[in-house]
């Protein structure tokens, strides 16, 4: 009888003979996902386009929807996470996006497994396309780690062997999927570049996340770090908000098509699923502007031209459904034709969203948003504006602006709300191309440049 293959087994053989200085778990765990940032943004993403498998547990540890939509996986999962089959699965990790046709080929393009005790729950990853292979994984007892990466030909075959055996006794015919896999993908090259600079851009990063030790600028980077600090754990709670929203929102799902009910119990669910989305966008937004702060991006990351008024046209409908819920209603000034402009749809579509969010809250039922664009010079110009109903200009009026809580939030006891702060809406929108103005007498305009070959 064959011996029973395991994830702990496949770490622990690498580890084996391995001479290595251990680090605490809370370090490993920083290496293994600044690890993840340079495998994917450095490397992954530039040899994902001829396809290729990736296996992981016990989160899929990939989070860019590019490399998803290109690679095959097989997730190694915890119970807990069966909901997460087929069309659910975009939510390990968290859905950015709302969902639609484009999204599917990568929402289906995993398969979830479960976890057994004896996999253990150290974070395992295997990515394998034509000219890039990467095994990494944490080994080790505990407080006793070693970020382990391996690329050489040897480390691979046994891996591949290894995890072929555990599919085949756990799955079959995930067993067989993953043979085929293996074998369409071809002759491997192995990418000395990525052999070569793997642990120099990782140092890099480390290095950076260090404060700096002049003592002149001790306060002023001691300042920095726990902003940085500050910002990370909020990535990791917006993530951990956002994943049982998500999954309310699945379960309603299933519970319409499946259970015949009145329209009232219908609309109510209705209504749940539809506060679950807008606080999905609310925390994704608070997600990417944490990682903003973190990791501290360039402002103007992968823009492309994009069509403004497509956007709009897109979310009008609904933005109209999520102010008619609260009594508002809403008044486009769109031309119908206007030049390109510079910057990333996805992202830009979440932060038109959280702006339309964050300038509505507190308004009384009958107040009006107009939503005005128009060209200014080499930029197209937006303009938010409010006109109130008469019964809440006196109160509007007085409604203040709260008050900054870290590098991310504004807290406003008046609408009970969390939203980014103003410093945090700059910066994010500063890496989407635009930039912003608030005066008391024309509300909120954000500036888009225009692309110069339109």
């Amino acid at each position: 009888m064959k011996t029973q293959i395991n994830i702990k087994k496949i770490q622990d053989l690498l580890l084996h003979g391995l001479k290595s200085s251990y680090v605490d778990d809370d370090t490993s765990r920083r290496m293994w996902w600044l690890s993840l940032e340079v495998i994917q943004k450095e490397f992954l993403s530039h040899n994902c386009q001829d396809g290729g498998i990736w296996v992981a547990s016990p989160l899929p540890a990939l989070n860019e929807k590019k490399i998803f939509t290109k690679l095959q996986g097989w997730l190694f999962s915890p119970d807990g996470f069966s909901y997460f089959n087929k069309e659910n699965a975009a939510l390990l990790p968290a859905n950015k996006t709302k969902k639609n046709k484009a999204s599917s080929a990568y929402i289906n393009n995993y398969k979830v497994l479960k976890l057994s005790e004896k996999d253990g729950y150290e974070p395992f990853l295997m990515v394998l396309t034509p000219n890039f292979q990467c095994i990494l994984t944490i080994a080790g007892e505990k407080d006793k780690k070693v970020l382990l990466m391996r690329s050489d030909e040897e480390s691979l075959k046994t891996v591949i062997e290894l995890i072929h055996r555990k599919l085949n006794q756990d799955n079959f015919e995930e067993g067989i999927n993953f043979r085929n896999a293996i074998n369409n993908l071809g002759d491997l090259n192995i990418n000395d570049h990525f052999v070569n600079n793997f642990w120099p851009s990782l140092s890099a990063k480390l290095a950076k996340s260090v404060p700096n030790l002049n003592v002149q600028n001790s306060i002023k980077n001691d300042d920095k770090t726990i902003q940085i600090t500050e910002a990370k754990l909020l990535k990791a709670i917006s993530h951990e908000v956002r994943t049982p929203l998500a999954t309310i929102r699945t379960l309603i799902s299933s519970t319409l098509r499946k259970f015949n009910m009145d329209d009232a119990m219908r609309n109510r669910l209705i209504q749940i699923d539809n506060e679950c989305n807008e606080q999905i966008d609310r925390f994704g937004l608070i997600f990417n502007a944490a990682e903003l702060v973190s990791n501290e991006l360039s402002p103007t990351n992968q823009l492309a031209k994009i069509n403004l008024v497509e956007i709009f046209n897109k979310l009008t409908p609904v933005w109209t459904k999520q102010l008619n819920r609260r009594g508002i209603f809403l008044k486009l000034d769109i031309p119908s034709q206007l030049p390109q402009i510079l910057s990333d749809s996805e992202k830009l579509e979440l932060m038109l969203r959280g702006l339309i969010d964050k300038n509505t809250r507190g308004l009384k039922v009958g107040s009006i948003l107009i939503l005005e664009l128009r060209p200014a010079g080499q930029n197209l110009k937006l303009q938010l504006k409010v006109q109130k109903s008469e019964n809440s200009k006196k109160e509007i009026s007085k409604k203040e602006d709260g008050s900054d809580i870290g590098p991310v939030l504004n807290w406003n006891p008046q609408t009970g709300s969390l939203q980014l702060s103003q410093v945090a809406t700059q910066k994010l929108l500063a890496s989407l191309g635009g930039y912003v103005t608030r005066r008391r007498d024309t509300g909120l305009t954000v500036f888009f440049p225009i692309s110069d070959s339109n």
